[in-house]
């Protein structure tokens, strides 16, 4: 092999492993939610873990953070088959719902101890699965069960779910707890 042939295998290699801007930035608004949301509830007391999150959601606070936690390598799942092209249809809200259900049940105790190492340690892995998709990746559209079938893109699945969740959840809490 020559060595201007080297050069330009090592500067494509190089290419290939560095992460688009895109997706460092998606990966980094992800940390910062799971972290504004530790931040968040680390302090609260038992009572405020242990408070419903709203009037139709009993879940509790603490149910809630676990939930946010578990849910990113699903999340992260989901984006992953839309950047392949794979349509997603069996996911829908009504299974959501169901999941969700069984999670509280599941979690009634978690602590928070638990529940934050989970946060802590879930959206640190999203987030790395997220700096390795490509432009093209987050570009790629199919459809999907949670945007009702339309077609969305990768992008969207991540922004939508993985990055948003935390913050949406942090705004129910603070809601439900008048902060």
């Amino acid at each position: 092999m020559s060595t201007i042939t080297k050069e330009t295998q090592s500067i494509n290699e190089s290419k290939e492993l560095k992460t688009s801007a895109r997706s460092e930035a998606l990966a980094q608004r992800i940390e910062e939610g799971a972290e504004g949301l530790a931040a968040f509830v680390e302090d609260l007391s038992e009572a405020e873990w242990s408070i419903p999150v709203s009037p139709t959601d009993t879940r509790s606070v603490g149910v809630v953070v676990h939930h946010v936690a578990a849910v990113y390598p699903i999340e992260i799942d989901l984006a992953k088959a839309i950047a392949r092209g794979t349509p997603v249809a069996e996911v829908t809200w009504e299974v959501v719902a169901g999941l969700n259900a069984q999670h509280a049940a599941d979690q009634a105790s978690a602590t928070k101890t638990a529940a934050l190492e989970l946060l802590k340690q879930n959206s640190r892995a999203a987030a790395a699965a997220v700096r390795q998709f490509t432009d093209e990746q987050l570009d790629a559209a199919a459809p999907f069960g949670l945007s009702y079938g339309a077609p969305v893109t990768a992008q969207f699945v991540i922004e939508d779910h993985a990055l948003r969740h935390s913050w949406h959840h942090l705004a129910r809490i603070r809601k439900a707890l008048g902060r």
